[in-house]
């Protein structure tokens, strides 16, 4: 097992834990608008930054719930955002400050407005002739964005789908944006695999940009996506998906019930008195055996900087990592979000990060916000 501990991997670790990221339904999502997220997305390519952008919609928290790799996947994204109205609704019942959807094919569209610098895009999956078509409509615009490639890979798997010639196409290409389209469980786990060998700085699975921007699918008319009945045009422009939607419907009121309804009341008619805020500490100590962090009191968005910090210390220490979470007696969303993060980032490096014991609050909160993987061994 190799860790990276150079100065750039511990900034970038930092940064990590900078982020305003909450977890909702037991995904980490960044608490940003269309314009920050695509401001993030355009600094990023500008200075050549990995950013793997994760788009979790409805359907993903489902398929998470079920999927560790897929859920993992989310997890060690660099940008995560909400791109479904009933995570947004989740998201204001809980009081978390994501006030609109971001989704991938707004922020598609967005980037190709005119007037910045034109990014090159590169396309990779789809239905057959779809990458092709949807290349040449792009430049047929001739705006913010400028196809440099494409590629239909087929239906293989992931090994086959990631052969040295397509993943050299792909850098060749000089791309600033690696488009994927190959199903999101697999879109995701392409990436996954593929991201260190990629030279393109931005990448995700975005499902149906490329349909749309290639004219075989119409996005929505606004009101029906502001007012979260989009799921009825894509239905009307591809009937295949209905089954879909009902199942992901019936889970999701299964959620509302049993997770989102209970951590609403947890989170905000338990918050805690100010004084009570200023009072939590950490403790941090190490054996030979492992490193453990002790954090203590309430904890919400408010006071989580010296939490925060301690991650950033402590996420690339190859020792064994455990959370004690006994002496927390009161956490948001935001304190969850940062538990998530410092797992995302343990998991990925294949390091062992784990919470025991843990206090009746912490365990509710980790219960009700979907993140009972956390109490379990997170090493691979």
């Amino acid at each position: 097992m190799t860790v990276i501990d150079s100065a750039h991997d511990l900034g970038h670790t930092a940064a990590v834990f900078q982020r305003n990221v909450h977890c909702v339904l037991g995904l980490p999502f960044d608490a940003v608008d269309t314009s920050a997220a695509l401001r993030r997305l355009r600094e990023a390519a500008a200075a050549r930054k990995p950013t793997f952008l994760s788009t979790p919609n409805l359907n993903f928290v489902v398929g998470c719930r079920a999927d560790r790799a897929f859920r993992d996947s989310v997890l060690h994204s660099d940008l995560s955002v909400a791109d479904g109205m009933p995570l947004v609704w989740v998201a204001r019942l809980l009081g978390i400050p994501i006030r609109e959807r971001v989704t991938g094919s707004g922020l598609f569209e967005r980037l190709g407005e005119p007037g910045a610098t034109p990014l090159k895009v590169y396309l990779f999956g789809g239905a057959k002739g779809v990458a092709e078509l949807a290349c040449r409509r792009i430049n047929e615009r001739g705006a913010g964005l400028v196809c440099v490639g494409y590629e239909n890979p087929g239906f293989g798997d992931v090994e086959d789908l990631s052969r040295e010639d397509r993943i050299a196409r792909i850098n060749a290409s000089g791309a600033d944006f690696l488009v994927v389209t190959l199903g999101a469980k697999k879109g995701q786990a392409w990436i996954e695999r593929n991201r260190a060998r990629i030279d393109v700085p931005l990448v995700s699975h975005l499902g149906a940009v490329m349909k749309i921007a290639a004219g075989n699918v119409r996005r929505a008319p606004e009101w029906m996506q502001k007012g979260g009945l989009e799921w009825i045009w894509r239905i009307k422009e591809e009937p295949a998906l209905v089954g879909r939607y009902l199942g992901d419907g019936l889970a999701f009121l299964g959620l509302l019930a049993t997770r989102v309804a209970p951590l609403a009341w947890l989170v905000r008619a338990n918050a805690p008195a100010r004084q009570l805020l200023r009072s939590a500490a950490i403790e941090e100590t190490e054996s030979w055996r492992e490193r453990v962090i002790r954090p203590r009191g309430a904890w919400v968005e408010q006071n989580l900087q010296a939490l925060r910090e301690c991650f950033s210390r402590n996420a690339l220490k190859p020792k064994s990592l455990r959370l004690d979470l006994s002496g927390v007696t009161h956490a948001d969303t935001s304190f969850l979000g940062q538990l998530v993060l410092l797992y995302g980032v343990r998991n990925r490096l294949g390091l062992k990060l784990s919470c025991a014991p843990v206090s009746q609050s912490a365990e509710r909160l980790l219960r009700y916000g979907c993140g009972e993987f956390l109490m379990q061994d997170g090493e691979r």
